[in-house]
């Protein structure tokens, strides 16, 4: 049973005072809500002087109702106009801490991308792809036959010398650090069918200084085609749909007399570059020919039925010569600014 309270003028106005002194005492929506549930809920006094008006005399129900209802109309209506006040100052304060100051310089984050290394590798691969070749992989830590022997370097080539090839110890394991992707074409030719039309990309190294111009470890490209027939006419017209693809619809090719171990007759490739800096000019781009029938045979190949031919040169020089580029040391530093200028690519 609810507690019957007196409904008198001086009881009343002290219930509004402390409901108006609550409501103007909170600094929030949150405690203002607190607030009205004290001073104009169910149990708060106002309410139950309402509640008590069935024990009012009948002849004084009018007055006392009219005293209480004025009462509670009074403080919800401080509360509504305290409420909109705080609701306000909320806003702003929440608008302030997430304003932008639209002057200020922004952050700028660029973008990342790939390098342009890893893009031009790809580059290369799709046009082989695209021809019908398969792209091969092998280990870069490399036993000495795949990598010297099976190519037909004599025992005494400068090549094996500890000066120009990193070999792992113990050395009388006989294991290098490749230094050319030829040993992925010699594993080619030992574990595929014939014909064999064969592209092999990645890192080799070489024991030189890193400068401007040479790295100790950098990228290859290296393919090499086995079949019925193939000539040096075959060569030429694979390599000059390449460069052309690299260079532009202008490039053009030559080939010199050279000598490598693993290709006879063997063949130094220019590329000519119209746009060059400087002027246009024949620019070195890497060694061709046919393979030499030494290493048909240490595949197990019969080089009077079998023909073929192989190339190769650095993805790093390609990038270099194609794009103007002095210094090969930019491409190993990461400064954003070196692979910006290639734009982004993802």
């Amino acid at each position: 049973m609810s507690e019957h309270l007196e409904i008198s003028e001086a009881a009343v106005a002290d219930a509004v005072d402390r409901a108006l002194a609550a409501v103007r005492a909170t600094t929030t929506v949150a405690e203002l809500k607190q607030a009205r549930a004290e001073h104009t809920g169910e149990q708060s006094t106002l309410a139950r002087m309402n509640a008590s008006m069935r024990s009012v005399p009948k002849e004084q129900k009018a007055a006392a109702g009219k005293l209480v209802g004025q009462a509670r109309g009074q403080v919800n209506a401080a509360i509504a106009e305290h409420e909109s006040v705080l609701a306000e100052a909320e806003e702003r304060a929440r608008l302030e801490a997430e304003r932008v100051d639209v002057t200020a310089l922004p952050v700028r984050r660029a973008p990342g991308s790939r390098h342009p290394l890893s893009v031009l590798n790809e580059t290369v691969a799709d046009i082989f792809v695209g021809m019908g070749w398969e792209v091969a992989e092998g280990p870069e830590l490399e036993h000495e036959w795949f990598n010297f022997d099976a190519l037909n370097f004599d025992p005494d080539h400068p090549a094996r010398a500890m000066a120009d090839t990193i070999f792992v110890e113990p050395v009388d394991r006989h294991l290098v650090m490749r230094t050319h992707t030829s040993p992925v074409q010699v594993r080619s030719l030992l574990s595929r069918d014939l014909p064999l039309y064969v592209i092999a990309p990645g890192r080799v190294y070489r024991a030189d200084e890193l400068d401007a111009t040479h790295l100790p470890v950098f990228t290859q490209v290296e393919g090499i085609a086995i079949d019925k027939g193939l000539t040096m006419a075959h060569l030429r017209g694979t390599l000059e749909h390449f460069a052309r693809q690299v260079f532009g619809a202008e490039a053009q090719i030559r080939l010199r007399p050279n000598y490598f171990p693993f290709t006879e007759p063997s063949a130094e490739m220019d590329v000519w570059q119209p746009n060059a800096k400087g002027g246009p000019r024949w620019v070195e781009w890497g060694g061709c020919g046919m393979v030499n029938p030494n290493v048909l045979r240490a595949a197990g190949i019969d080089p009077d039925e079998y023909q073929g031919f192989a190339f190769g040169m650095g993805i790093e020089r390609t990038l270099q010569f194609r794009n103007g580029l002095n210094d090969m040391r930019d491409f190993l530093e990461g400064d954003i600014r070196f692979s910006q200028q290639f734009g982004t690519v993802v």
